[in-house]
């Protein structure tokens, strides 16, 4: 897994922005293959990365930056948006990467993926910056939370 190779971050934007990193190259990496077998290895890694981050940022980021900013609606907005991640996971985890439906649907994850993250960096990131959250220890949490879930799915 990529996540075993990188340092932890030391805050939770760090850590959220360091897990956008990673699953950017896994994209770039599936782009690039031809093998069926590693094409099938970076899906499952790209899901199982998504999901954990997807988790990590509803269960415990979101909700700290919810009560710190008092701001229910951007909350509301970005967490609706998992919906649709979580939705072409599902998608991918149930198919075969040798085919022209499965490479679409890694394309369209990646661009979402990419919009996502272009919005979190302009607005929830900068909010929770300047706030009075502790990103520090939330980020501590959250990668405790994020160790636990990946060694769950090894």
């Amino acid at each position: 897994m990529v996540h075993d190779a990188m340092p932890a971050p030391k805050d939770a934007i760090a850590l959220l922005q360091a897990d956008h990193e990673a699953v950017s190259q896994l994209f770039a990496a599936y782009e690039k293959s031809r093998s069926v077998p590693d094409k099938k290895a970076l899906v499952a890694e790209i899901c199982t990365t998504l999901s954990v981050h997807a988790q990590i940022k509803e269960e415990i980021f979101y909700p700290e930056v919810k009560a710190a900013l008092h701001d229910r609606q951007l909350v509301s907005e970005v967490t609706a948006e998992h919906a649709g991640v979580k939705n072409l996971i599902a998608q991918l985890e149930g198919g075969v990467p040798d085919g022209e439906q499965c490479d679409a649907r890694v394309r369209v994850l990646s661009e979402y993926l990419k919009h996502h993250v272009k919005e979190q960096q302009s607005g929830v990131f900068r909010m929770a910056e300047n706030s009075l959250l502790d990103l520090d220890e939330v980020g501590a949490r959250m990668t405790a939370r994020r160790d636990d879930l990946l060694a769950r799915a090894a």
